[in-house]
């Protein structure tokens, strides 16, 4: 999950934890919103840990520089 549809999973639950007072049959609108935060939640740690968490692998081996001695001609 991006850390965009974490950080939106996040807003959505804090509205609906929060600042929501409606009330819909049969839904907890609040247990709805911390349900929403929790899943944000694991998801950013999840992102942020697949993106810092893991060593780059090195690059690819330098190519073997090859020694090429120029002589002059022999002279006749």
């Amino acid at each position: 999950m991006p850390l965009g549809s974490s950080l939106f999973l996040i807003a959505v639950g804090a509205i609906l934890k929060f600042a929501v007072t409606a009330s819909v049959a049969g839904i907890d609108l609040q247990v709805v919103g911390v349900i929403l935060m929790v899943i944000g939640v694991v998801g950013l740690v999840i992102s942020l840990f697949l993106i810092y968490g893991r060593e780059q692998p090195p690059g690819p081996p330098a190519p073997p520089v090859e020694v090429v001695e120029r002589r002059p001609p022999p002279r006749y």
